[in-house]
């Protein structure tokens, strides 16, 4: 018999990181403070009409050529070397993953960012992903530059993902896959947690609590007023410190989530062995 599968789906820049990933190396690179770079995208966003996510993918890539940089695949990895996480986030997979085994459940966990991919990829905890959904840039060939976005996730698109992870289907040119009814579902929306920070979560928020599911909101500490109104407007069904360290309040609800659904899962078990055989 398989095991129930937990799905647990993150945002990072705020949530797992402590800010925007572009701020710890890739705008220190480029010569500018986070509130330069991040003014002269909404700018160039509010001048030109380009959507938002799309304008920091351009002015990445404006930036870097006027500052002589060559922004490689390779270069942009090494942009996640030094991004900073929020208390406990290095060791949170492992034990989640564990605690998950102990309850007789297999925990999944899933990245879907409006950040970087490229970054993403070499920061200290890519490695902990099943699948990464990130912004992602299609590189030239012969000078390994980028040449046009490959992908672009914004804030309500990351929405599709809930039912891409749901439904196994995570290759995000399958158009056809990810919107088949598919009554057997690899994990059933009830199974799937949504972690975010904030406003520009709320789409996957709303989508993961209102399907049955369950979403949580992360705060810095201190800063609880952040996220306190997507509680009391019913958007999500918790909010927490963005301390993942053992023991704290976001562990013991993800803890407490896990054990329902095992428990859920034998109820259903038991009532499938329990039905007469035709």
């Amino acid at each position: 018999m398989k095991k129930p599968i937990v799905a647990i789906l993150y945002d990072f820049d705020s949530t797992l990181a402590i800010s925007d990933m572009q701020n710890f190396s890739f705008i220190p690179a480029i010569g500018m403070t986070p509130g330069e770079f991040w003014g002269l995208t909404t700018e160039f966003s509010n001048t030109s009409g380009v959507e938002r996510t799309l304008s920091y993918l351009y002015m990445m890539v404006k930036v870097a050529k006027e500052k002589g940089l060559k922004m490689t695949p390779e270069w942009l990895n090494t942009m996640g070397k030094n991004i900073e996480f929020f208390p406990g986030v290095l060791a949170w997979f492992k034990r989640i993953n564990d605690f998950g085994t102990e309850h007789g459940v297999k925990v999944e966990h899933y990245l879907v960012s409006s950040g970087n991919k490229e970054i993403i990829d070499g920061c200290a905890i890519a490695k902990e992903f099943k699948v990464v959904y990130g912004c992602e840039y299609l590189f030239d060939p012969t000078t390994h530059e980028p040449i046009w976005p490959k992908l672009v996730i914004n804030f309500t698109q990351k929405t599709q993902y809930f039912f891409r992870i749901s439904k196994g289907v995570y290759d995000v040119t399958d158009d056809v896959g990810v919107n088949e009814k598919r009554p057997d579902r690899r994990v059933p929306y009830s199974n799937i947690i949504y972690i975010g920070d904030g406003m520009t979560d709320i789409p996957s928020m709303i989508i993961a609590k209102n399907n049955g599911g369950k979403s949580i909101a992360v705060y810095p500490k201190g800063q609880e007023d952040k996220v306190q109104g997507l509680y009391d407007d019913g958007r999500v069904n918790y909010v927490c410190q963005a301390d993942y360290r053992e023991g704290k309040e976001l562990e013991r609800v993800l803890q407490l989530i896990i054990q329902g659904v095992a428990i859920n899962e034998s109820l259903g078990q038991r009532e499938n062995h329990d039905k007469p055989i035709d």
